[in-house]
């Protein structure tokens, strides 16, 4: 790729990671292999100190790459972890890059481009998921409802403009001087909370069609569950954080919940709740078969299972993280960084702005 006047002397990849010896090796090989110039790429893991085979991995690696370095992470938890590599980082722009992911070999250079054409604080794109196995392909199919999580455009491959958030994410350094790093005390949802205050701070969130990233979902019923109720528990957490949503849609699950347990509770006084359940398993089983019929008819009551499953464990999780979080909030003072990299003694300037507009100081 040709050295381009817009683009920054450095981009750092950050990469939380924690027991992933399943996937880590693909994610990093994948990064490793962008088109971005190699000199002008850095790779920094941080790892949760696992206790499986990663550490191992990423030290082969490292023997074979002098880019891609280890972080320790004691907190084991994925947002301190990010800001840990953060403040190691040294590059202009920072790319978050989840391990269950893998990247199309321009990843790199369309977050960079779209940072500057665009002007926004944070890029990213379609959440597209890839399977290995049958149940990773039902939930797959699932996922392109909008029975499923709502009409997010960051499931949308085709969808193109500013949005609430993305995924993974890259940001000019800046952003992280002044709308704050992550918040380390977030087990889940810190990327939406860091793009809420982004917004607040006067920030934009670009999706753009042309950074693409794979991501594979959770291979079972009860993995799935267990994500969306810390989903969920994340989702209420960072309302009682800020006071409100961006949109309405992360309590969607937890209306259909409360409501459907009301609809239970009172059902010796109405004569509406079969009626309400009927239609529901109508309604996700119709869909089951709209998005399922392409993987078989073993496909469809697997896909018909996850909606429930979706629904309920991550409406729990909200009715749950509402409580908690009302009687013991966890959170602190938001950090910042310092705003130039680390190396800054040798480092050009950037062309690329917060925003169109520029981003309110903090």
């Amino acid at each position: 790729m040709d050295q381009d006047a817009s683009l920054p002397r450095l981009v750092s990849l950050v990469v939380p990671c924690l027991n992933e010896e399943a996937y880590i090796e693909a994610c990093i090989r994948s990064l490793l292999a962008q088109d971005y110039p190699k000199d002008q790429l850095e790779i920094l893991v941080v790892d949760g100190m696992s206790s499986d085979a990663t550490r191992e991995i990423l030290a082969r690696i490292m023997d074979e790459d002098a880019r891609v370095r280890v972080i320790d992470n004691p907190e084991r938890i994925q947002a301190a972890g990010l800001n840990e590599g953060i403040r190691a980082s040294k590059g202009d722009v920072i790319v978050r890059a989840d391990v269950h992911a893998e990247y199309n070999p321009d990843f790199v250079r369309q977050c960079v481009l779209v940072l500057a054409e665009t002007g926004a604080s944070n890029v990213g794109g379609a959440a597209r998921p890839r399977a290995h196995t049958f149940f990773q392909r039902a939930l797959a199919a699932a996922l392109e409802s909008p029975l499923a999580i709502g009409n997010s455009k960051y499931r949308q491959v085709d969808a193109e403009g500013f949005v609430d958030t993305v995924f993974p994410g890259a940001f000019p350094r800046q952003v992280f001087a002044r709308a704050g790093l992550f918040d380390r005390k977030a087990i889940t949802n810190e990327d939406a909370e860091i793009n809420q205050r982004i917004h607040a701070a006067g920030g934009k969130v670009y999706l753009s069609r042309r950074i693409i990233v794979h991501y594979y979902p959770r291979e079972s019923l009860g993995a799935l569950a267990r994500q969306y109720f810390k989903y969920g528990k994340g989702r209420a957490r960072t309302l009682w954080k800020h006071g409100k949503f961006l949109t309405l849609r992360p309590a969607l699950p937890f209306f259909a919940l409360t409501g459907g347990v009301g609809l239970l509770l009172t059902s010796h006084l109405q004569p509406f709740t079969p009626f309400a359940f009927g239609g529901y398993a109508l309604g996700t089983l119709a869909e089951a078969v709209r998005v399922g019929r392409k993987l078989g008819a073993t496909a469809i009551p697997v896909i018909w299972s996850i909606f429930p499953v979706l629904h309920a464990s991550h409406g729990a999780g909200f009715a749950v993280g509402l409580v908690q979080y009302a009687f013991k909030p966890d959170w602190g003072p938001i950090e910042y960084l310092d705003e130039s990299p680390s190396d800054s003694s040798d480092a050009p300037s950037t062309s690329i702005n917060l925003n169109g507009a520029g981003m309110a100081a903090r």
